[in-house]
């Protein structure tokens, strides 16, 4: 007796860190539905990463998944971040392909579609490369060239400016990222390290519907932080360069001021150039001093072993 055999649908799991976006989330979900309806080759199921919300997120949140059995999330005990909600969601997430998105509207799920093409073709990263436009104002733009630039040059590797946490990662990307434990997330970087074939996609950014921006300056400055020191120790070597550079200098005035207490009776010492030479001699003490204290709390927190999030309630 002869049988038919039917292929099993892959499926495709998108991850969404959520925080204080109850008025997105029903809307977010909607619009997905929308664009992956006629793909019917596939599965999906989308999984919210409560990030310890203060509005209603997690009410609006436990209503979708009691109404749409494709919905589930993970809601944290406090707020943990964007990069630990991110690597939560990665941690439970069991599709054949995982898309990380942010709950706001600004990473168009009409994009979705394209990003699955590209990894049906074989990429096993398809992130996304924000373009900016006039709406995006300049002082940010010219702050996230100047990071990435300077990023590049102290890490050894080449994220693309303006590269998102809008993307696409085949299930054996997702293993290895889940293999990564240190502290100070930076899953761009991290992403961008482990290899594997990767492609990029540009993109506007959306509207968003409701809320504002959770990424303040500090948050951002934070993230940056995060990015430079866990990807290299040249800023270590750049402040032993710098001693270098400055102790050579107070060598040659050294060597000057001997010379005119010799040969020029009539030098009368000031005070100017001592303070100068104070000031700046402490200034790069502390400036190293900061660097040496900003790479030993990261090696007390690893040592800890403490997670990066902590979860509360599943749904």
């Amino acid at each position: 007796m002869t049988g038919s055999s039917v292929t099993p649908r892959k499926h495709l799991a998108i991850v969404v860190p959520a925080y204080n976006e109850e008025g997105n989330v029903a809307l977010l979900r909607d619009r997905i539905a929308e664009v992956l309806s006629p793909l019917d080759r596939y599965s999906w199921g989308l999984l919210f990463v409560d990030d310890g919300s203060r509005d209603g997120t997690l009410a609006a949140l436990r209503a979708l998944a009691a109404s749409d059995p494709r919905v589930r999330y993970l809601s944290f005990s406090r707020n943990f971040g964007h990069q630990a909600a991110l690597k939560a969601g990665l941690d439970a997430a069991d599709g054949d392909a995982v898309i990380s998105m942010d709950a706001d509207l600004q990473h168009p799920p009409e994009l979705l579609p394209r990003l699955i093409e590209l990894w049906e073709q074989g990429s096993e990263i398809v992130y996304t490369v924000r373009q900016d436009t006039a709406e995006v104002g300049a002082f940010k733009r010219a702050t996230s060239r100047l990071f990435y630039r300077f990023f590049n040059s102290l890490s050894g590797l080449d994220l693309d400016p303006g590269a998102a946490d809008f993307r696409l990662l085949d299930r054996k990307v997702v293993e290895a990222v889940r293999r990564i434990s240190e502290s100070g997330l930076f899953l761009r970087g991290m992403i961008h390290w482990v290899g594997f074939r990767q492609v990029a996609v540009p993109y506007q950014v959306g509207t968003r519907h409701s809320g504002s921006s959770k990424y303040t300056f500090a948050k951002m400055l934070r993230l940056a932080s995060d990015g430079v020191l866990s990807f290299s120790t040249k800023p270590l070597r750049l402040a032993s360069l710098a001693g270098c550079l400055v102790s050579g200098l107070s060598g040659l005035y050294a060597l000057y001021a001997v010379a005119m207490h010799f040969f020029n009776r009539n030098t009368i010492s000031g005070w100017t150039s001592l303070l100068i030479s104070v000031l700046f001699l402490g200034g790069i003490q502390l400036l190293s001093i900061g660097l040496l204290g900003e790479y030993l709390g990261r090696v007390l927190m690893e040592s800890k072993r403490r997670p990066h999030y902590l979860i509360s309630e599943r749904g």
